[in-house]
């Protein structure tokens, strides 16, 4: 049967939640003239990794990647599944890699709605799309926005990948969620690499989480950052202390509950060889920068 208009909506909503997906939305096609002047801004600072998107024009308006775009599906994925004490990994990366689980629901949705919208076409993201994710959730109306930049829901508050699929259909856009979160400040005091600058953006160099992943050698600024906790992949510091984060559920995605991994052994990252590395942790988002950066992480914060 060919759903069209508000009921393919409806179709689409509950398909994703036989995937587990409970919070999913729609942003519209662009161009995301507000999030331009943001991203201008950045530039301008030098705020940027290299991991983003290079091409500006593609950064804001999805039909640069989809000619045909008339919509872009934007779904929430909860990971938290509680603190492990002693754990030198941020809390995302004790899950198997969630790019590899969120691709395979997304393929799924966008399969889904090929079956169901004559001549639908899609293309879906995760992390390495051209758009940026945490404002398409905002605009979606998934979540609010926090200090620290990112994106805050209500059930999950800030632990939650985000996906999304830019297709051909013209799904009705939601309202966005106008909200902040509190500005307790809080994020701005414990970050240990103090980017966040308190007026919604942050300076992504001075992030622990990217200082972890970044090659090379690191500067004295950027080793003092990362000496000061124990995590040896990302950070968490901006999320434990957000009060939104306060008595939120766990998530309720099985693929994010089996297989955890809390800990990396750093006598092992120092024995092992980059073969067998790959071969062990291949499915891990923390491998895929490759043995040589964890062990240089493991080194310096075992120095002194």
């Amino acid at each position: 049967m060919i759903f069209i208009g508000e009921k393919m909506k409806e179709k689409l909503i509950e398909f994703c939640n036989t995937l587990q997906i409970e919070y999913v939305g729609v942003a519209g096609p662009g161009p995301y003239k507000d999030f331009g002047e943001i991203w201008k801004r950045q530039i301008e600072r030098g705020y940027i990794t290299g991991f983003e998107e290079k091409d500006f024009d593609r950064r804001i308006d999805s039909r640069l990647s989809l000619p045909q775009a008339k919509s872009v599906i934007v779904c929430l994925f909860p990971y938290y599944v509680g603190t492990a004490e002693g754990s030198n990994l941020s809390k995302y990366a004790y899950l198997v890699d969630y790019h590899i689980i969120i691709k395979r629901k997304l393929t799924a949705i966008g399969e889904y709605l090929k079956e169901n919208i004559k001549g639908f076409q899609y293309k879906a993201y995760v992390d390495a799309g051209p758009l940026d994710e945490r404002y398409l959730a905002y605009k979606a109306g998934l979540g609010f926005r926090g200090l620290n930049g990112h994106i805050i829901n209500e059930k999950y508050g800030s632990y939650v990948f985000i996906g999304y699929i830019i297709n051909n259909y013209p799904f009705m856009p939601d309202e966005p969620d106008e909200r902040t979160c509190n500005k307790c400040g809080k994020c701005i005091e414990s970050c240990p690499g103090q980017c966040i600058s308190g007026n919604f953006t942050i300076n992504p160099l001075k992030c622990k989480s990217y200082i972890t992943q970044k090659k090379g050698e690191l500067n004295d600024e950027e080793t003092k950052i990362l000496k000061k906790h124990n995590l040896i992949w990302g950070c968490d510091v901006c999320q434990d202390v957000c009060p939104h984060n306060e008595n939120i559920e766990e998530t309720p995605i099985e693929e994010f509950n089996t297989n955890l991994i809390y800990n990396l052994d750093c006598r092992e990252m120092s024995q092992i060889s980059h073969r067998e590395f790959d071969k062990k942790y291949r499915n891990r988002s923390f491998a895929w920068r490759g043995k040589k950066i964890l062990k240089r992480n493991c080194e310096i914060l075992e120095k002194d």
